[in-house]
């Protein structure tokens, strides 16, 4: 393996330890006169930087804005490049974008949205606990046991689950319920639940949000049986709070929304606001890893360097697009 890739994957190994979302794109097919050769990687981190190579600053700039619309949906996307006047063709699956920069050639990049594995924490080290540990590492989940004083559930985490038998509960549901973690349940008979619950100090509105008793009723006797009634319970609820898909590019603009500057952040996890480069005309991500520059008052995006140059020499030709 080249030495660059060498460095690519451990950079993508990194991020992965360190649960930080990234885009893994690949160029998978390159049409001539192109810089970017069939193979050619890059990753496309959150903040919108990309590292690596899978085109120069025309390609890049539209590689930035899908891979993180990638992110916000959390589905792979094949974008195809071609040069052309300013278009968008969305289909089920593939995107293909017309850029007006290109002197000619195409290329086609394969974005793989590469996302931390959602964290379940469980309290205690029953086999109901040792169960929902095992199984939901096979859901896709990554589970972390933790006794109920050490428990620091965040707000991203997928759910924390006390299964600890009357050993720290209440700590570790109040932790969870005050930092918003939006599954949170408690394994115990119906009685002993609601006094448990009756113990916390949070309001009721609060204190209604813990699934007691944990897990869907199917007939569970076996630790395992339990922890696959929990999970279930769990897939549902996450299934039923999902995100609709985010609106599509060329949604009117919300009331306050900057000029040039269109947002698309939908429900569930933000898409970036998009601008219009006002030189070729191409949608561009509105954040700061954009090629930018500041005049009259406002942020100006460019698709690439030969655009940010134009408008420099002469900045009042081109009106920025609203």
């Amino acid at each position: 393996m080249p030495q660059r890739e060498m460095a690519l994957a451990a950079r993508a190994d990194e991020l992965s330890r360190r649960r930080e979302p990234f885009v893994r794109a690949t160029v998978v097919r390159a049409q001539h006169p192109t810089s970017a050769r069939a193979g050619d990687t890059a990753l496309v981190l959150a903040g919108g930087t990309i590292e690596g190579f899978v085109g120069g600053n025309c390609v890049e700039a539209s590689v930035r804005d899908y891979g993180l619309r990638t992110l916000a949906s959390g589905e792979p996307l094949l974008l195809r490049v071609m040069p052309g006047e300013p278009v968008r063709n969305q289909e089920e699956g593939a995107v293909t974008v017309a850029n007006p920069c290109l002197s000619g050639g195409s290329v086609e990049i394969f974005l793989q949205p590469q996302l931390p594995a959602p964290r379940i924490v469980v309290v205690g080290a029953s086999p109901i606990a040792q169960a929902l540990a095992a199984l939901g590492s096979v859901l896709g989940f990554e589970p972390e046991l933790v006794a109920g004083s050490a428990a620091q559930p965040r707000p991203d985490d997928a759910a924390l689950i006390v299964a600890s038998h009357g050993r720290e509960e209440e700590a570790a549901l109040t932790a969870a319920l005050q930092a918003s973690v939006p599954y949170v349940a408690l394994v115990a008979s119906e009685r002993r639940g609601n006094e448990v619950l009756a113990s916390l100090d949070v309001d009721e509105e609060l204190r209604s949000r813990v699934h007691c008793p944990a897990g869907l009723a199917l007939g569970a006797r076996t630790p395992e049986e339990t922890a696959l009634a929990i999970l279930a319970e769990l897939v549902s609820e996450r299934s039923a709070t999902a995100a609709p898909p985010t609106a599509s590019a060329g949604t009117a603009r919300p009331a306050g929304a900057a000029d040039g500057v269109e947002s698309t952040a939908g429900s569930g996890t933000a898409e970036p606001a998009t601008a219009l480069d006002p030189v070729c005309g191409m949608t561009v991500p509105a954040i700061p890893a954009t090629l930018h520059v500041e005049h009259a008052g406002r942020t100006v995006y460019f698709c690439s360097a030969g655009c940010r140059a134009a408008f420099l020499k002469d900045p009042e030709h081109y009106a920025v697009v609203s």
